[in-house]
């Protein structure tokens, strides 16, 4: 599945698609146990399933149709990421309405898995045999502390760091990218780097926005917000802190170009030497390319690596409602539709990057190339991106609601409107206040 809508625009998502488009056809799907690969018999059942973005399951809802001519599968698709959860949220209260099937993507699963009680353990319908299929942190993600999986993995997106070849030799930087690989293995080189660059070409930026640097250094951390327990920390915390410390430093000494993403004035930057660097989950290829056209072609460039080692930014679950009449065959086709014959077929419609470990030995997936960005190989760059991630972070139930609050706090550094000692006070009290309103200390 695609990131959500408040990441980028739709128009990114259809770009997403050409960077990792495949020509030639993919195997025939398989499946656990009887989910796929037989005819079932039985009464005519309807199987519900609600999304948003793309998910590019049509030609899969066809298959799977076929191979079970007593099931029919309806897709309920919301226009929006905040409609989809504004409906799972008042189906939930209402103890009615779910679909079936219910898609959540990874930024806020962590909201549901405070209420597992309201949806199937998939454990309970082959769970435990199928999670070594996915990366080990995937399944984490919709795991609950007493073991419980509410969710099987789609996509995932699995952080490199893009950068701009000519910028780089004009600073007199490393271009090669096995080389700028090993300028990046921890975010104090990353920095450190950058203010070379910003002392050999300074009109230009070392990165785009310090919200994003923030976004995927703060993903790294196992506690951020929270403590396991689900206990703000706030203060407490010296890695947060000293995160913080890192941004606010860089967009002290000009390394940020202050760019709010999917903004006007950031899709243009992709069309001048605004900056030189980004933290590039996969599908984000498809942005800059759509962004920077004829402009950027040969200039960008993709590095296998992520300082500190890993990253991902995007992805979802299938989950499946304890609402459902049906929870066996609604956790049957989710299973199907996230095994990793499925993952391949909807890699090479939409790039939307796998999960499943199978499917990294799939031509189609470890072959990629990408000419945009000097042929990079991005399939197996990515691969080896996505089994750097070794970190699972605790997010706790209002963790999206406190980031947005210390993204604000960031953006107003970057803009100069507050000093960073400000800014942190100001985020830390106005977190305080949502974690102590809604959630028990």
């Amino acid at each position: 599945m695609r990131p959500s809508a408040r990441y980028r625009p739709i128009a990114g998502l259809l770009a997403c698609a050409a960077v990792f488009l495949a020509t030639a056809a993919c195997g025939g799907g398989s499946g656990p146990s009887d989910a796929a690969g037989k005819k079932a018999d039985g009464p005519k059942i309807q199987l519900t399933i609600a999304t948003f973005n793309e998910f590019g399951y049509a030609d899969l809802y066809a298959e799977y149709e076929a191979e079970h001519p007593n099931i029919t599968i309806v897709e309920q698709h919301a226009k929006t990421v905040d409609d989809h959860v504004k409906n799972l949220d008042a189906n939930l209260a209402s103890g009615t309405g779910l679909a079936d099937i219910e898609a959540m993507e990874v930024s806020w699963i962590y909201k549901y898995l405070a209420k597992a009680d309201k949806f199937v353990d998939l454990r309970d319908y082959g769970a435990d045999d199928l999670k070594d299929r996915w990366l080990d942190w995937k399944v984490a993600g919709a795991t609950t502390q007493s073991g419980k999986i509410i969710g099987y993995g789609t996509d995932i997106g699995p952080e490199a760091i893009c950068y701009r070849r000519d910028l780089f030799a004009k600073a007199g930087l490393p271009t090669d990218r096995a080389q700028v690989a090993k300028m990046f293995q921890d975010w104090p080189s990353y920095f450190a780097t950058g203010r070379k660059f910003k002392a050999k070409v300074p009109n230009s930026a070392w990165y785009d926005s310090a919200v994003l640097t923030w976004e995927a250094m703060r993903n790294q951390l196992i506690q951020a917000y929270y403590s396991n327990q689900d206990r703000f920390l706030a203060d407490e915390n010296p890695l947060l802190k000293n995160t913080w410390n890192q941004v606010v430093a860089g967009s002290k000494d000009g390394l940020s170009a202050g760019l709010v993403a999917w903004t006007d004035s950031w899709n243009s930057a992709f069309r001048s030497d605004k900056f030189a660097t980004m933290a590039c989950p996969g599908w984000l290829l498809g942005v800059i390319q759509d962004n920077a056209g004829a402009y950027g072609k040969g200039k960008w460039d993709v590095a296998d690596v992520f300082p500190g080692g890993g990253g991902n930014w995007g992805g979802s679950y299938l989950t499946v409602p304890v609402q459902s009449p049906q929870p066996e065959e609604a956790a049957k086709l989710a299973a199907w539709l996230t095994a990793p014959e499925q993952q391949v077929k909807v890699f090479k419609k939409i790039g939307s990057f796998p999960s499943t470990l199978d499917a990294y030995g799939d031509p189609q997936v470890k072959s990629q190339v990408n000419a945009y960005f000097n042929n990079a190989p991005v399939g197996q760059i990515f691969i080896n991106r996505a089994q750097n991630v070794i970190l699972k972070q605790h997010k706790g139930p209002r963790d999206g609601e406190i980031n947005q609050i210390f993204s604000a706090a960031l953006a107003r550094v970057d803009d100069g409107k507050q000093s960073p000692n400000a800014a942190w006070k100001q985020a830390v009290d106005e977190a305080e206040k949502v974690a102590d309103t809604r959630v028990g200390n």
